[in-house]
């Protein structure tokens, strides 16, 4: 048994890792699920953009609510 592992407990994250970029948002208002991996080209979000990275002016394509009326999906 490795003691100095023991003794001094499981390894830290460094501070400065990355958030995870693949948390998907939803509408509260509609229910459309804003996927990161996938973007939404059509709406001019190329794949791989952090919902944290829109623009605050950008709109729910389905239902017309801003990006403040959504939340962080947890499963």
């Amino acid at each position: 048994m490795n003691t100095e592992f023991a003794a001094s407990g499981p390894p830290h994250a460094p501070p400065d890792s990355p958030v995870d970029d693949t948390r998907q948002w939803v509408c509260k208002v509609c229910g459309l699920v804003y996927d990161p991996v996938a973007g939404m080209p059509d709406d001019g979000i190329p794949a791989g953009t952090r919902f944290e990275d829109i623009p605050d002016g950008w709109y729910c394509p389905d239902c017309g609510v801003t990006k403040a009326d959504f939340e962080l999906l947890v499963f």
